[in-house]
């Protein structure tokens, strides 16, 4: 007959399990949660370009554009009329990435048909003006360096700055 019989209720030390396996998950759950919440706190990472970066000598550009620190930097080299600039590759419309079509010498916007003269400076579209230039400076060891937390806009009559360009 007693091996018959069903259990009915829990003796004292399964219940003790019971309590402490609920407690060990409950205490997981919450400090998984406060884990994320933790987590969302700290901002991701930002892949941005270095702000400075050295582009060679003067000797390795031609005149024309030079689109080589295009996609790691965001700066196309521009050496015209004796000078060499650093233009910014961003449209001043809407932020877009103009691309350098070399057969008609200009910068063509595909978002919104903005056009720059190889110089950067805006003659169609909606662009309310001119590409940015970047400080730019020879080294005493004859590099170039790019600094682009300086920026020279020519509505401000800052393209005459000494520091918006190298003369070549």
């Amino acid at each position: 007959m007693a091996d018959t019989e069903t259990k009915q209720s829990l003796n004292r030390r399964e219940f003790f399990s019971y309590i402490t396996v609920g407690w060990v998950m409950f205490t997981a759950a919450v400090g998984g949660l406060l884990s994320l919440a933790f987590r969302y706190t700290y901002p991701n990472v930002n892949f941005e370009p270095e702000m400075e970066f050295l582009a060679g000598t003067p000797a390795e550009y031609a005149n024309g554009v030079d689109e080589r620190w295009k996609n790691a930097y965001g700066v196309w080299m521009v050496k015209q009329e004796g000078k060499l600039v650093a233009l910014s590759n961003i449209c001043t419309h809407l932020g877009c990435i103009p691309n350098w079509l070399p057969a008609e010498l200009k910068f063509k916007c595909p978002c919104h048909g903005s056009g720059y003269y190889m110089n950067g400076v805006n003659f169609e579209g909606p662009a309310p003006r001119p590409l940015e230039r970047y400080k730019i400076a020879l080294q005493p060891d004859g590099k170039i360096k790019v600094d682009k937390t300086k920026v020279f806009r020519w509505e401000k009559g800052e393209w005459d700055n000494s520091d918006s360009y190298l003369t070549v």
